[in-house]
């Protein structure tokens, strides 16, 4: 695809190859529709086949990096067993297309970040947040399993406690925590958050390109060895989206108030 076939995303050429990319549905907190949910599985290929791209900065427009999946996007994959398969492989390649661009990107992450906007942030190279942003990988509310991305790169980057911790049970986390416990590379002043990027962004396009590729594709090969665990959970998330949870986490969500999983139910007797 080329840049101005993008409906939902953004670019705008920086000095020294560097692009910047910018979700851009603010009317609603750029939450991913089928159309962006696509669009973030494409976009690595485009910057991969453009030549005068050196490192690639993602953000998200106004005050948020992505709010999740559309809600009527969930409801439908909930209710429409044969979008699942696309879903699937729509969520894998966003991830390893990731993986498999050997340019570097940096993710700016200005706020809230969840569902595949989130996959977007930690599958970044370099990881920038503001201590004022606010994560969540959000399925398990959701009655769904942490697929997405979380199982393939979460334990590497902030250890097996955390992840379980964070993974199960949905908590918000912050910039500064983020930071602290390692899911994100650095957490800066919100006001700082662009020019910080943009500096690291520098520092690697004026690098030697070659050396830096090179090292990110060494890098990777640990999550290239994860692939077996991101398929599996990719796949029971999947699964997960036929059983009862999910509607009435959906309906949760909608109604602003805690679930009342059928599955809890079913335990409490």
């Amino acid at each position: 695809m080329d840049y101005a076939e993008y409906k939902h995303l953004t670019f705008e050429r920086k000095p020294h190859g560097v692009v910047l990319i910018t979700i851009d549905r603010p009317d609603v907190l750029n939450a991913t529709n089928d159309r962006l949910h696509w669009e973030l599985t494409e976009v690595w290929r485009t910057l991969d086949a453009d030549d005068a791209a050196r490192v690639a900065v993602v953000t998200g427009r106004g005050r948020a990096f992505s709010a999740g999946g559309d809600l009527d996007m969930v409801d439908a994959n909930a209710r429409d067993p044969r979008r699942l398969g696309r879903i699937l492989r729509e969520a894998s390649d966003i991830v390893y297309n990731m993986i498999n661009l050997d340019k570097p990107i940096v993710s700016a992450i200005n706020g809230v970040a969840v569902g595949a906007g989130l996959a977007v942030a930690m599958m970044a190279d370099i990881s920038i947040m503001s201590e004022t942003a606010r994560i969540t990988d959000g399925h398990t509310k959701l009655g769904v399993v942490a697929g997405d991305h979380a199982a393939i790169i979460w334990p590497l980057l902030c250890g097996m406690a955390k992840a379980k911790y964070y993974l199960l049970t949905s908590d918000f986390i912050d910039g500064k925590e983020a930071e602290r416990i390692g899911l994100v590379s650095l957490a800066v002043p919100a006001d700082q958050l662009l020019p910080k990027a943009f500096e690291v962004a520098d520092k690697l396009a004026l690098g030697s390109q070659q050396a830096i590729r090179w090292t990110k594709r060494s890098l990777n090969n640990w999550l290239r060895m994860a692939a077996p665990i991101f398929d599996n959970s990719m796949a029971l998330e999947l699964l997960t989206f036929m059983g009862e949870d999910v509607h009435e986490g959906l309906q949760a969500i909608r109604e602003k108030r805690p679930p009342r999983f059928p599955s809890a139910q079913d335990a409490r007797g």
